[in-house]
């Protein structure tokens, strides 16, 4: 699989996890492509911590305005009806626990749910940004990312990097499968069928149980 075929997989996958009026918090990279595959009759309220309830797609380069920017620093938009708030008001909508769902992408998940995305500012990443209190205040956390960084697996029993937070994650989702986090480790509930059970497991550190209920990633 090619990069793009990669990262429209796993967010078509993450796009099924979402419910209709459900309030949604985006992470940079993957993420941000989930509201391309939405089943029909699914609308978020996506938000944004900058301050924005109803942010919307990516303006085209004439329509930018420099002051609406989206987690990452590139151009948005407000949808109809969306509102501009102040970053207290922004964090208090996440703590509050007003937040269904969140999706980011990880340098590391382990088999209890810690995640890790972030490192020392300037060099990898910039800082945690809003994750610290998105992870701990929203109802879903949702992992996106790819299965390995040159080749090397991303999802570990232990996380090594400094802890973003200590077992907030519900699940993975690679381009290899669905792996759901329970309190006795990872379950793998989806595989990818262009790659094996055996595979996926050779690729991740962390031991997988397989589901009984095991089906296709679709």
């Amino acid at each position: 699989m090619d990069k793009n075929e990669i990262k429209s997989t796993i967010a078509a996958r993450v796009a099924k996890e979402l419910k209709d009026g459900d309030v949604v918090n985006l992470g940079i990279g993957i993420p941000t492509l989930v509201p391309n595959f939405l089943p029909e009759g699914v609308h978020l309220t996506l938000h944004a911590e900058l301050g924005c309830v109803g942010a919307g797609a990516r303006p085209d380069a004439e329509h930018a305005d420099p002051y609406v920017v989206d987690a990452g620093g590139a151009p948005s938009s407000c949808m109809p009806g969306g509102s501009f708030i102040d970053s207290a008001t922004s964090f208090c909508i996440i703590r509050g626990g007003h937040v269904d769902a969140t999706i980011l992408g990880c340098l590391e998940c382990d088999e209890e749910g810690n995640m890790s995305n972030w490192i020392i500012p300037g060099k990898k990443m910039p800082g945690m940004g809003g994750a610290m209190d998105l992870v701990v205040g929203a109802k879903k956390v949702i992992v996106a990312m790819e299965h390995t960084a040159k080749g090397s697996p991303k999802i570990l029993k232990k996380c090594r990097l400094p802890l973003t937070a200590q077992k907030v994650v519900s699940m993975i989702i690679t381009e290899m499968g669905v792996m759901e986090v329970t309190d006795k480790g990872l379950v793998l509930t989806e595989y990818n069928p262009l790659f094996t059970v055996e595979q996926i497991q050779e690729a991740t550190e962390a031991a997988l149980t397989v589901s009984p209920d095991l089906k296709p990633m679709c």
